[in-house]
């Protein structure tokens, strides 16, 4: 196997698939596509306690993929890069063709 290519799988793993382990990051990242946000407009929009929603900002901001600004005593939050929504849109979309797939095969049982 590759090796630079074995590296960064397990870099890509470590990183980027640790921080979308979890279902509420990721609708975190889909809400920061809007635009910029607090910690309690998150909150808000997400139906979540403000405490979790901090928890999962320190680990997509510990990897990068989402950016904090102080602005006065508010911190604001947005995107690191708006190319994990269009990998997110791209990984949706293929779970939907999978699951398109396997209803036909049932239905055609």
């Amino acid at each position: 196997m590759n090796r630079i290519l074995e590296e960064e799988v397990n870099q890509l793993h470590a990183e980027v698939c640790a921080a979308l382990a979890d279902s509420k990051r990721i609708m975190i990242l889909y809400e920061l596509a809007d635009g910029p946000k607090n910690v309690t407009d998150l909150a808000a929009a997400l139906n979540m306690p403000q405490p979790s929603v901090s928890r999962h900002l320190k680990t997509l901001r510990e990897r990068g993929m989402v950016i904090a600004t102080r602005l006065g005593p508010a911190v604001e939050y947005r995107l690191g890069d708006a190319r994990l929504i269009q990998a997110l849109d791209l990984l949706r979309a293929t779970m939907r063709d999978t699951l398109t797939h396997r209803a036909e095969l049932v239905g055609n049982l």
